[in-house]
């Protein structure tokens, strides 16, 4: 089995967030770590030009990934323009098929933000045409494997409406928040916008907070939620218990 991994989310940091103890997780397991983002995070300051936030979101989402000895790739799409369109599904389709992951975690298809609804739509999509030979992309060959595609929590565990969204797998990661901690951290510029922004400070004790109230329904510490896609033509087994066991809870 090809131990590959790919988190393919829309901005720099929601990996951080959303999914990086599991990825810690996975590496322990001897799994090859990437991490995409839609965009470079173009809009995510209230001072740096666009050009000058992507550089550093860049450079930030790279050492993010590095310290899970991890790749970063970028899609190159703007903050508030993520569209379900021809020229972004290629370009996505692009990347998971050089990467060629087994696994693939990208958002969830209800969000508070459309591009995070976009880029969730964007990457189902794309797992499924990465193995059409007649679906072309520039330097990259159809990819013969449907990965197993995860959605991981929206912000805040909610729907546009406040709804909860309570997800089906629930993974332990108490041994590894200090890891999925260290690796939101290296998103430096984040915590002034975030202040600025949305009136949030205290970034990575926000996190540990979601974390806690998700292990709180598994009787441990923390951990992260997601929900499993078994559409037609995907795998239909949860390789994440596979690999995981124990840490791995399943909800009915």
């Amino acid at each position: 089995m090809n131990k590959t991994v790919l988190s393919f989310l829309c901005h720099p940091d929601d990996t951080e967030f959303m999914c990086a103890g599991t990825l810690a997780l996975l590496k322990a397991k001897g799994w090859d770590i990437h991490i995409a983002t839609m965009t470079p995070g173009d809009c995510g300051s209230t001072t740096h030009s666009r050009e000058e936030i992507s550089k550093i979101r860049r450079k930030e989402s790279a050492n993010a990934a590095a310290v899970l000895d991890g790749h970063y790739h970028c899609n190159e799409l703007e903050d508030v323009f993520v569209m379900y369109d021809k020229p972004s599904l290629t370009r996505t389709i692009e990347i998971i098929r050089k990467v060629k992951p087994t696994i693939v975690f990208t958002a969830s298809p209800q969000d508070y933000f459309i591009d995070h609804e976009n880029t969730s739509h964007l990457v189902r999509t794309a797992c499924f045409a990465c193995g059409i030979p007649n679906v072309e992309t520039p330097g990259a060959k159809a990819y013969s494997v449907v990965p197993y595609l995860y959605y991981a929590d929206p912000l805040e565990g909610k729907d546009i409406f406040g709804s909860k969204i309570d997800p089906k797998i629930i993974v332990d990661i108490t041994s590894v928040i200090e890891t999925k901690g260290e690796m939101l951290s290296r998103h430096k510029s984040q915590r002034d916008w975030l202040l600025a922004h949305h009136g949030m400070d205290e970034y990575i004790e926000s996190m540990k907070r979601f974390a806690a109230g998700r292990g709180s329904q598994n009787g441990c510490k923390y951990a992260e939620g997601f929900r499993q896609h078994l559409g037609s033509s995907y795998p239909q087994d949860n390789i994440l218990k596979a690999e995981l066991e124990n840490l791995v809870t399943e909800k009915q």
